[in-house]
């Protein structure tokens, strides 16, 4: 020993072990717990939030179209002829056989009633029916923005209860539509929440046959849902991006879906590592390592096909981009930091009663079950495999020459009957269809008469006038009455001639609520020939620096594209001949597109990555059915729970919505069980290594 060296004794070098293994032992805890504790404040902040939503949605029209619309313009004008900015309501009474003297009585007196009712601006004087006096029809002008028009409409129909028997009174118009769709919405926040979680619980439990890991992901879901809420709500307070009740419910079943996806992934991945290694921490560091790269690359992929609606001309569309990829981004950070927290501080407990056992794993042992079935018949047949599958896909698109999307009228966006469209139906069998919600134009003072005139010789027009004589800026508005229900096709095609006829006169502009609607499918019609291309090409960058190759990026999209349209040609038959709808909008294709093909390259990436790791261990052919076999189970069952949560956008009773839940909910079944299954996988077998071109693998 040298002069002046310290000595160390056995125990002071026992102590010093102990102290790294506790401190070791500490580290392995402290980060999960922080994150854990972390999330739980994200849930604390954003769950009371989800309630508050519908606060800040805004549901009407014109929050819809593009600033270059011609109703948008029409609407800016507008302000200069009204004191304030607001909705029309019709009030329409009716009684089979006539109206009698007690009757106007007692609708003048309710009348009197609604002027009351805070919000509400001028109520018309009472304007009886010509052709049989068995209607009666008044116009109040209603608040705008939020939750308003709901509230003051259903103060109004209260107050309207009152009538003597066999009178009926119906409110309807933009603003009676815009509160019956509001409220047809309320069930965003508990029905449709409760459905996903119990369906998503279901498959779980019948996946997992373990109590306790679902309850775990559901946990991770419900928290991403927080996140994703507390960003959304603040964007939308503050007027960064504008919220409406179909992107709130997409975002719920799109958070609910990803991030149990995401989960699966993980999940089962982290069961393959727990036999191959003792440690629970090092099991999910190898899981992460292995599944982190493909679950961040296809949430990338779906963010950047929702952001390229950003590009849509329509309002509605571009905001739906960014909410809709916030809601993968929270799942995403909610599977890659909440989800492995958890895991690991339950360890192997969390798969009970079938815990994984270290050391029961032997690769060169063939898998039992369903999966290395299907890989064996892929690897014996694999060009009839994919000639079928491929057959099977052209029937389906045979039939989209049938799907109807050019639009239909907003009061057919309802599947369950509501006050506003049976007041439209009784308002269109004793007035003009377009009564309380005229076309309006705006045009030169000097050229008033002459606008009128032609307004009046348009086919579809009922009657036309000079509003008020208040001139702004040399510029007057007229009123054109309609003889169709305000969003009615015809209305549509009225609207149209209108703007033809008078659009050299006087620098005509037309809008109105059926301008508006002619607006939204004209541009919808747009978006749909611009947005497609440019998903596509977004989707298949990411791909090729994904795969490191050009030829398979190419295959899989082109399968998932072929896949997408014979969805389309299926849900065209199932609309027509078994659901009896009677349209949809042009929104709806465009919408299942980007949801269909980012969800269907999403499961490819899962597939694919896995096909090359074990290509450039076993070679092409190998490859393949290996990462078939490995991931058929857990991707399918991520099939599953996203098609059963967008299948349960079905309970709210909109019309779109219920397309988008039949699109997305078959396409995603039948990109899973067919294109993922066996069409990919068969032709990558078939190719062999050049659908790595032009890397060289396997």
């Amino acid at each position: 020993m040298c002069p002046g060296q310290p000595t160390t004794h056995p125990h002071q070098h026992r102590d010093a072990m102990t102290d790294n293994r506790t401190r070791a032992r500490a580290a392995r805890w402290i980060l999960p717990a922080l994150l854990i504790v972390g999330w739980l404040v994200v849930g604390g902040i954003g769950g009371p939030l989800q309630g508050q939503l519908s606060t800040v949605q805004t549901n009407d029209n014109a929050a819809f179209l593009p600033e270059s619309a011609e109703s948008t313009r029409v609407g800016e004008l507008q302000k200069g002829f009204a004191e304030v900015n607001a909705l029309p309501a019709v009030l329409v009474f009716e009684r089979p056989g006539g109206l009698t003297g007690e009757d106007q009585q007692a609708i003048t007196a309710a009348l009197s009633e609604v002027a009351k009712v805070p919000g509400v601006g001028p109520v018309t004087p009472l304007k009886l029916s010509t052709q049989d006096n068995e209607a009666a029809q008044s116009v109040a002008l209603l608040p705008t923005g939020g939750e308003k028009p709901r509230e003051v409409v259903a103060d109004i129909r209260e107050r309207l209860e009152g009538l003597p028997d066999g009178l009926a009174a119906h409110v309807t118009g933009p603003g009676g539509l815009i509160a019956d769709f509001t409220a047809a919405f309320g069930g965003i926040d508990g029905l449709l929440l409760g459905v996903t979680a119990a369906v998503v619980a279901l498959i779980l439990v019948v996946v997992y046959r373990s109590p306790m890991l679902p309850l775990v992901v559901l946990l991770t879901a419900g928290l991403a849902l927080c996140l994703a809420v507390a960003v959304v709500y603040a964007l939308a307070k503050a007027g960064v991006l504008l919220l409406n009740g179909q992107s709130q419910g997409i975002l719920f079943i799109l958070v609910f879906g990803a991030a149990t996806d995401y989960a699966l992934l993980l999940i089962a991945r982290l069961r393959e590592e727990l036999r191959r290694h003792e440690s629970k921490g090092a099991a999910m560091r190898a899981a992460l390592r292995a599944a982190a790269g493909p679950i961040a690359a296809s949430a990338g992929t779906v963010i950047a096909g929702l952001l390229c609606l950003l590009i849509s001309d329509l309002r509605s569309n571009s905001s739906l981009g960014p909410v809709a990829a916030i809601g993968i981004a929270a799942s995403l950070a909610a599977a890659l930091t909440f989800l492995p927290a958890v895991l690991v501080l339950l360890g192997r407990a969390a798969f009970w009663p079938a815990r994984p056992k270290h050391g029961t794993v032997d690769e060169e042992q063939p898998r039992r079950g369903v999966w290395p079935k299907v890989a064996g018949l892929v690897g014996r047949r694999p060009r009839a495999v994919w000639l079928l599958s491929t057959l099977v896909l052209a029937i389906g698109v045979g039939f989209l020459p049938q799907l109807r999307a050019d639009g239909v009228a907003q009061s057919e966006l309802f599947l369950t009957e509501v006050d506003s469209v049976t007041g439209q139906q009784v308002l269109t069998r004793h007035f003009p269809g377009g009564t309380g919600s005229p076309a309006i134009l705006v045009t030169a003072a000097s050229s008033a008469q002459e606008v009128v005139r032609l307004a009046k010789g348009t086919e579809g027009v009922a009657d036309a006038a000079v509003r008020g004589a208040k001139i702004v800026d040399g510029k007057v508005e007229i009123n054109a009455v309609l003889k169709d229900a305000a969003d009615s096709p015809n209305a549509l095609d009225t609207v149209q001639r209108l703007r033809e006829r008078t659009r050299d006169v006087g620098g005509t502009l037309v809008g109105g609520a059926t301008a508006g609607q002619l607006d939204v499918r004209t541009s919808s019609l747009h978006d749909r020939k611009i947005i497609i291309p440019v998903v596509l090409a977004v989707i298949f960058l990411i791909l090729a620096l994904l795969l490191r190759a050009l030829l398979a990026p190419l295959l899989l999209i082109a399968t998932v594209v072929l896949s997408f349209a014979a969805t389309l040609g299926v849900s065209a038959l199932v609309f027509n001949h078994v659901l009896g709808f009677p349209g949809a909008d042009p929104s709806v294709p465009l919408f299942a597109f980007v949801f269909l093909v980012a969800l269907g390259i999403d499961y490819n990436i899962f597939l694919m990555t896995r096909v090359r790791e074990e290509s450039l261990a076993h070679g092409t052919r190998a490859g393949a059915l290996r990462g078939l076999t490995v991931t058929g189970g857990v991707i399918t069952s991520a099939g599953v729970v996203l098609a059963a949560t967008f299948a349960a956008l079905a309970v709210l009773p909109i019309l779109f919505l219920a397309q988008i839940a039949f699109l997305v909910a078959f396409g995603v079944l039948l990109d899973t069980l067919l294109v993922r299954s066996l069409l990919v996988p068969a032709l990558t077998v078939d190719i062999g290594r050049r659908v790595w071109w032009p890397s060289k693998v396997g």
